[in-house]
């Protein structure tokens, strides 16, 4: 099952080129059943990331471009009176649907954010007093542009913690930028993506991270780490009980995509960065530095002993 994975992960990797380990991450959270969020400066293909892994996985996607007059409305859905049948009917949002790209999120009103709360903690949405459910399996995978550029809105910890993993392409190397240059334009590509997997079979590579092993030692490891964050002198807070969850659930992934039926500190390690950094806010801000968390967390790894 795990091998269809992979086959998605080269897929994707013809389509973003020299950026193998971020798809890599990118496929552990959705595997893990996370949301993704992506990072990063405009043009550097993050957009065409979320496009690529969604067609590859077999998965009904919605494109939904935040912006600052966007309404919580048009997200869930409303109802519309029918003259016809004298009724209010519902109209379904945009994230009915199993992958909701939300585009530059962080351009959208906090009152819009807030919209998607229910919907990527619980996998429902509740519109005008009732309570509907999403389709399974549901993802965000959601992009955003710096905080420091023009017309952005800070998404709250409240929701930067309700995504598993946030990712950051940065700029490719010079044999990638001329293979971009000289190859097929990527949105021509995308049209012609096949779909690798499906959403059952995806559903039960899920299922499958249940039977990879996570030994007392390893959960040990996990709540030494977390304890640190809490007691240290590196992080205004530590890490929330959900944000361990979700380190456990990401290194059962990578232990998955490894080929290994048992987790090991390594694994914890290889996810630690893309799953905590962007929940952790350090204690003292460094000037010109957009994200230092990441750089804290390493540090982190090397006090806390395997």
């Amino acid at each position: 099952m795990f091998s269809k994975v992979h086959q998605v992960a080269k897929q994707v990797n013809n389509v973003i080129i020299g950026k193998e380990l971020q798809i890599r991450q990118a496929l552990v959270c959705l595997l893990a059943g996370g949301h993704l969020l992506i990072e990063d400066l405009p043009g550097v293909g993050k957009t065409t990331l979320a496009h690529a892994l969604a067609i590859s996985l077999g998965l009904k996607f919605n494109r939904l471009q935040f912006t600052s007059d966007l309404l919580p409305a048009d997200v869930v859905g409303i109802s519309i009176f029918d003259r016809e049948k004298n009724q209010f009917i519902f109209h379904p949002g945009p994230v009915f649907t199993q992958v909701l790209l939300a585009d530059e999120i962080n351009r959208a009103t906090p009152k819009t954010q807030s919209s998607l709360l229910e919907a990527m903690e619980e996998r429902q949405v509740s519109v005008e007093g009732q309570t509907r459910a999403l389709p399974s399996p549901f993802f965000v995978i959601a992009t955003q542009n710096p905080a420091h550029q023009v017309g952005t809105f800070a998404l709250p910890e409240s929701q930067l913690d309700r995504f598993l993993m946030c990712l950051s392409l940065g700029y490719p190397d010079a044999a990638a930028e001329r293979a971009l240059l000289m190859g097929e334009d990527r949105r021509a590509l995308l049209a012609h993506l096949p779909a690798v997997m499906q959403s059952s079979e995806l559903i039960q590579a899920q299922q499958e991270l249940k039977k990879i092993h996570t030994s007392a030692a390893l959960v040990d490891y996990v709540q030494a780490l977390a304890h640190a964050t809490r007691q240290g002198d590196l992080f205004a807070e530590g890490m929330s009980p959900r944000a361990s969850i979700a380190l456990l659930q990401a290194a059962r992934a990578w232990a998955a995509m490894e080929g290994r039926d048992h987790v090991i500190p390594e694994d914890v390690q290889a996810v630690i960065i893309p799953v905590i950094a962007h929940r952790l806010r350090p204690i003292k801000s460094v000037t010109g530095k957009i994200n230092i968390s990441s750089e804290l967390l390493a540090e982190l790894m090397k006090r806390v002993p395997v």
